[in-house]
């Protein structure tokens, strides 16, 4: 299982956010600092990976609307 099957978009972003605070914060060994980079490298990339997903499923969602055939009974 990779982190993006085991973190939704809101923990992978909540996670980053505390990573990064931590990282500004400072006082940390250079070691402890390039663990935490490497971390919040890797949720960025994930909830890189949640935000493509959703583009595609709205964009396949837009495209499946405009090709339906029109509903005269629809609101719209």
């Amino acid at each position: 299982m990779t982190d993006r099957d085991a973190l939704s978009y809101e923990q992978a972003r909540d996670e980053l956010a505390s990573v990064v605070k931590r990282l500004e914060a400072g006082g940390l060994t250079l070691e402890q600092s390039l663990d935490l980079w490497e971390r919040g490298e890797r949720l960025a990339a994930i909830c890189a990976e949640w935000l493509e997903g959703a583009r595609a499923r709205l964009s396949a969602a837009i495209a499946k609307r405009e090709d339906a055939p029109a509903d005269p009974g629809a609101p719209f």
